[in-house]
């Protein structure tokens, strides 16, 4: 079951009548979340954006804050707007070109995003900035952030690349482990290392952390002790980076940015190795 069918039980209704004035706390506490067992804490607006060729609907983008049966969650959401016609809608529908209204629209990113302890390859001063959300283990991922990585090494004075991790643990456990083992990595200065995770043969449904590690010493002659990626500030910096990608409203891997812009393609910062 999803979060958002918990938040609501019965779910809302798509189209809700609206005050003459939008307060989006109190609509979230009191219009969109019906679970009694869900407590909204707080809500936080990332970005509002006009909606190009429909003037007078307005897209939110917020992040909440919840207790949900006691357990604190961070969920982020969007929203459509209309102040004109007191409306709002979970979703819109644009028949005239027959595809959804704001799919891949998210807020751009702020400069909290380039923290040097991120950047994994090319210069800080490059003439443009790729921010990577990842999991080692989604296809997706591997599939292209290792290219990625490959080109900015290539190219340093055109590309900075800025990492975070994205462990999708609900359909890949055994990235909990792997991406423990990427910051210890990280934090030695073996990024080249680190990005060997991506090759590893493993079974996503793997939760053992000696089987693990044992894996990943004998396939990428790699040892990584257990009490090193078990310690406190591995652990808080995994938990920072999934903070930062719930305040882009990212639920997918691989997301990337390019100069604080998402990018649906993933690799449309290959248009910049021609020029």
């Amino acid at each position: 079951m999803s979060l958002m069918l918990k938040l609501s039980t019965l779910t809302v209704a798509t189209t809700l009548l609206l005050s003459a004035e939008f307060n989006l706390e109190e609509y979230v506490k009191k219009d969109l979340v019906k679970n009694p067992n869900v407590k909204v804490n707080s809500v936080k607006l990332l970005e509002k954006r006009d909606i190009k060729d429909h003037p007078n609907w307005k897209i939110y983008m917020f992040v909440m804050d919840l207790d949900v049966k006691g357990k604190k969650d961070r969920y982020p959401e969007t929203i459509f707007v209309n102040e004109k016609d007191g409306l709002t809608s979970m979703s819109l529908y644009d028949m005239k070109n027959h595809k959804p209204i704001g799919k891949d629209v998210r807020p751009n990113l702020s400069d909290a995003y380039y923290q040097d302890s991120h950047l994994i390859a090319g210069k800080k001063d490059a003439e443009h900035k790729l921010v990577v959300f990842s999991d080692p283990q989604c296809p997706f991922c591997i599939q292209n952030v290792p290219q990625i990585y490959k080109d900015v090494k290539a190219n340093p004075d055109k590309f900075a690349l800025y990492y975070y991790h994205m462990p999708l643990l609900r359909i890949h456990p055994v990235s909990d482990t792997l991406t423990k083992v990427m910051e210890v990595l990280q934090k030695e200065g073996r990024i080249d290392d680190a990005m060997k995770m991506y090759s590893l043969k493993i079974s996503p449904m793997e939760r053992n952390e000696d089987k693990i590690l044992a894996e990943i010493k004998k396939q990428l002659n790699i040892d990584v002790k257990k009490e090193d990626i078990n310690k406190p500030e591995i652990k808080e910096q995994i938990r920072k980076d999934m903070n930062m990608a719930i305040d882009v409203m990212l639920k997918g891997t691989p997301t990337v940015y390019i100069d604080g812009k998402f990018d649906p393609e993933v690799t449309s910062y290959k248009k910049f190795l021609k020029k």
